[in-house]
């Protein structure tokens, strides 16, 4: 699986997402006890909410099996399709909760595509809108021969994942549309190649002054960001007179997150709730709605730096 290190914009130490694992696909198959892995669980409550699981026993998984909970009446899902899903995970040896979006802002947009793990990518083919799938398999299928410590999940322990299809958005946009705006004085000059935005010129920008800031470059004529969505991005990111970029995505691929709800740093859940799909907008964060005063040394971000942003808003669903 290919896989990239990115700048986690989200403030929760929690940074390895269930719609982007490594992993190895695998035939279906019955436990070694001759039943099925479902045998040791009760799952209710309705598609889009979080599952009721009841553990009745400890749970065997020798290989990964997809079992069709309740079956929705929306569209098939293919390869190559954007869909909005929930996704539960919990361990059956420990028989507790691991992992659930239901707890981590909502629902995430997943592509179904060689990015995605093809244990959920298998599981969700074929699938349609509307329905749970329940996924078993032993961890080290789901997430590569070390299990995953994170998440108190060892290598061989049987995993259960629950996927909630809510919708089948249409496919975020390939970059901005829509009118251009005038750039605002406070605001560095974009550097651009063809399409791509590699970097901010803060030549002749006057220093920060503390205030969140941002502006439309290019007004988008889709819908507006609501709170709770899932946006897809693309954006690139630099301190105040940087040299270069800290993050970016526009030589990758967009981003997907839950916007208005604590995923991200509250700078972009304040300022991109209400823009309309399509735009263009540059922001200047302070530290306080950024990284605070810790600040992200990794990415060589001190705690009294400004990050200014350019953010292209492709999608919301």
């Amino acid at each position: 699986m290919r896989r990239r290190t990115r700048l986690s914009l989200l403030p929760v130490a929690l940074v390895v997402t269930l719609v982007a694992l490594a992993g190895c696909g695998g035939s279906n198959s019955s436990s070694a006890s001759g039943g099925t892995p479902l045998d040791a669980v009760t799952i209710s409550g309705d598609v889009g909410t979080a599952p009721d699981v009841t553990w009745n026993s400890k749970m065997t998984a020798t290989d990964v099996q997809n079992t069709t909970v309740t079956k929705g009446a929306g569209d098939t899902v293919a390869k190559g399709d954007l869909v909005s899903a929930q996704i539960w995970v919990g361990n059956g040896y420990t028989e507790k909760t691991a992992y659930s979006t239901y707890d981590q802002g909502g629902a995430q947009s997943v592509t179904i595509d060689d990015n995605l793990s093809p244990v959920l990518a298998d599981a969700m083919t074929g699938a349609t809108v509307g329905s749970r799938i329940a996924v078993t398999t032993p961890a080290d299928k789901l997430f590569g021969e070390s299990g995953n410590a994170q998440l108190n999940i060892g290598n061989k322990d049987p995993i259960l994942v629950i996927i909630d299809i809510i919708s089948k958005p249409k496919p975020p946009l390939k970059g901005p549309e829509g009118k251009p705006q005038p750039s605002p004085a406070w605001a560095p000059k974009l550097v651009t190649k063809g399409d791509t935005v590699t970097a901010l010129d803060f030549a002749g920008t006057p220093k920060p002054d503390g205030k969140l800031r941002s502006a439309v470059l290019i007004q988008g004529t889709g819908a507006k960001v609501k709170k709770g969505q899932t946006i897809t991005v693309n954006y690139l990111g630099q301190v105040y007179k940087g040299k270069k970029p800290f993050d970016e995505s526009y030589t990758k691929s967009p981003a997907s997150f839950g916007i208005g709800t604590g995923q991200v740093i509250s700078g972009w859940d304040k300022t991109l709730v209400g823009q309309k799909v399509g735009s263009r907008l540059v922001l200047a964060i302070p530290p306080k709605e950024g990284y605070g005063k810790q600040g992200q040394p990794t990415a060589g971000i001190k705690g009294t730096d400004t990050l200014y942003f350019v953010v292209d808003i492709l999608g919301a669903s």
